[in-house]
């Protein structure tokens, strides 16, 4: 099966609009000609407009899952999405590492939908950057930043300060001084990914789509920098492709 296709995994929600969540990584997977597993982390009542509802995913099952998929298929890089909690987090990501201590991660940062339901509270800093370690890249913007730090300082400074433990996307679409343009993180250097195109459309489930079609070039082999343009140019092509909130996926 798919003897020619890197594997890839996502561990996210399932949101039934299909904007985001595994539906949209699905979609960005095959575009990226990746295959693509999924393991949901909830199911929510959502459409595009309106959150209404998230059921989690027992973490045992999600665990057992993974046990399952990593056993049979040699996965190169993995995205996680929604979870409950940081020690939910903290299972999903060590038990990637011991069953495929060479898998990648991206973690998409996502602590509330936009819809501005809640899901992750971050109180615990040291447990935080315990599980970051383990973590290749994590994608937050600039509002979600803020909340990963329990230091008062700017989204910039939080970002160098995170590089020292896992390369930081800051995605510059909530930041009011450069909208549209990234900075990628990495230990020693900082890249500007501006954006190519002003004229765009905002999507639901946009930070997904990005998210995982960084992902599928990791396993592609593709280096960080590299991996996130591309991602960014593909993310931009999905956000001009109609005027609805729900996009439309293109090569």
């Amino acid at each position: 099966m798919s003897a020619n296709r890197s594997f890839v995994l996502t561990i996210a929600g399932f949101d039934p609009s299909g904007g985001a969540g595994i539906l949209a990584d699905a979609k960005t997977f095959e575009q990226h000609h990746v295959y693509g597993f999924a393991v949901n982390t909830g199911n929510t009542i959502q459409t595009e407009n309106e959150f209404f509802e998230m059921q989690w995913t027992d973490l045992n099952f999600v665990l057992r899952s993974l046990e399952m998929l990593f056993k049979k298929y040699s996965i190169k890089a993995v995205k996680i999405g929604i979870v409950p909690s940081l020690d939910y987090l903290k299972e999903i990501v060590f038990t990637v590492k011991r069953l495929s201590p060479k898998t990648k991660i991206v973690w998409d940062t996502i602590l509330k939908s936009t819809t501005e339901f809640d899901f992750i509270s971050i109180k615990n800093q040291a447990f935080l950057i315990e599980i970051l370690k383990e973590i290749d890249l994590i994608t937050p913007n600039y509002d979600e930043i803020l909340q990963l730090s329990s230091e008062e300082i700017n989204a910039e400074t939080i970002a160098e300060n995170l590089s020292e433990y896992c390369a930081v996307l800051l995605k510059g679409g909530h930041n009011p001084d450069e909208i549209g343009v990234d900075y990628l993180y990495l230990e020693n250097e900082i890249f500007r990914l501006a954006a190519k195109n002003a004229s765009v459309f905002e999507k639901h489930g946009s930070g997904c789509v990005l998210s995982s079609g960084i992902t599928a070039n990791i396993a592609l082999e593709q280096d960080l920098k590299t991996a996130c343009t591309n991602a960014k140019k593909y993310t931009e092509t999905y956000l001009q492709s109609n005027q609805t909130k729900l996009g439309y996926h293109y090569a």
